[in-house]
């Protein structure tokens, strides 16, 4: 079972001291490079900013960060030849389609290879090797390269099987994204895991942690209601809006002036123009944020309007809390929501808005 990770500065400390004791305990995600670590790492130390940590590699994996050719951070989970072999041989050649086969023409078990894998990082060695090759698809498209490019960097052979496998971890299929489109899709790394953001030359329509489970949702609803579809570039919204994450993640600055499209309906918007009105710093419940729209009796739908945010970071959903002060539920993960108010914590100290 996973246990709830120390704050950012100790685990940082952790990583500078290169503690052996939180080997196998936590990994730390570097956003300058896109890879992750095991925290004694010999290499040169991050910058604190540019790192976050996760208690598990499938985390890790999944938030779009490859393993360290120096550290081997998928090794570290078992003393399993079998998994330490696979590991290596899926680092030495990241694209390589693998099947079942494979696995046992190495002298191994298929349905071992499965379980385990599966026990120790939350998924089977072939979902591990999938995603992988998804990753560097997707690094081909956003360059400006063609489908069937980003189809054989991504190790498919059949254009119908990376259509699903790509339409299954963004909601849409990569066809979808064309070049004439009205609104562009960039992914980009930041010190929390990666994000895409949508734009048209004007303004910002989406910006959302890559993980977040309604991702694909959003996108299908955008698509709906942009009919020009969606295509891959940086328009200068979200070069924009990149900046001032970057001057934000510093603790510079948490003003935000990228223009925005707002999908939503009346009272929704009225909720996301509530929030952005917290100060950096400051938290609300729910009923305390129906008050001050002057609508105590619409504590639930204010809740949910604050759900159907799809503007992280910039709308500051992240800023409210339930009436216990508890952290309720964020749609980039409650780890996610615990950094960003210790990260504003700076702009109270500070004096800077």
């Amino acid at each position: 079972m996973l246990f709830k990770l120390p704050d950012h500065k100790v685990l940082y400390e952790a990583l500078t001291k290169r503690d052996p004791s939180w080997d196998g305990r936590a990994w730390v995600c570097v956003a300058t490079t896109g890879i992750f670590c095991r925290l004694n790492c010999p290499a040169r130390d991050p910058k604190p900013e540019n790192c976050s940590f996760k208690p598990s590699v499938t985390e890790c994996i999944e938030a779009g960060f490859r393993p360290c050719k120096r550290c081997h951070p998928l090794g570290v989970l078992s003393d399993d030849p079998m998994i330490t072999t696979l590991t290596k041989a899926l680092e030495h050649n990241p694209s390589k389609r693998w099947f079942e086969s494979d696995i046992a023409r190495m002298g191994f078990d298929p349905s071992t290879v499965r379980r385990n894998f599966k026990r120790v990082f939350g998924m089977t060695f072939l979902e591990m090797a999938r995603q992988r090759r998804l990753a560097a698809g997707f690094t081909t498209l956003s360059e400006g390269s063609r489908v069937i490019d980003a189809q054989l960097e991504a190790g498919f052979d059949s254009p119908s099987a990376f259509r699903a496998a790509f339409a299954k971890l963004i909601g849409t299929a990569p066809g979808d994204f064309k070049k004439d489109a009205l609104l562009q899709a960039d992914w980009f790394q930041t010190p929390l895991g990666p994000m895409i953001a949508v734009a048209d030359n004007r303004h910002l329509h989406l910006l959302e942690f890559s993980d977040r489970k309604a991702l694909p949702t959003e996108l299908k609803r955008l698509m709906k209601d942009c009919p020009g579809g969606i295509g891959f570039g940086t328009p200068a919204p979200i070069t924009q809006v990149k900046e001032e994450l970057s001057t934000y993640f510093k603790g510079e600055s948490a003003g935000f002036k990228t223009p925005l499209a707002l999908h939503g309906t009346g009272f929704q918007q009225e909720v996301w123009d509530a929030l952005r009105k917290i100060p950096a710093g400051e938290i609300r419940s729910y009923s305390a944020l129906a008050q001050d729209m002057q609508r105590p009796q619409s504590t639930r739908a204010v809740a949910r309007a604050n759900g159907a945010n799809s503007l992280a970071i910039i709308i500051p959903c992240h800023r409210v809390m339930g009436a216990d002060g508890s952290l309720t539920g964020y749609g980039g993960g409650i780890w996610r929501k615990e950094q960003l108010i210790e990260i504003e914590k700076k702009y109270v100290t500070g004096g800077t808005s």
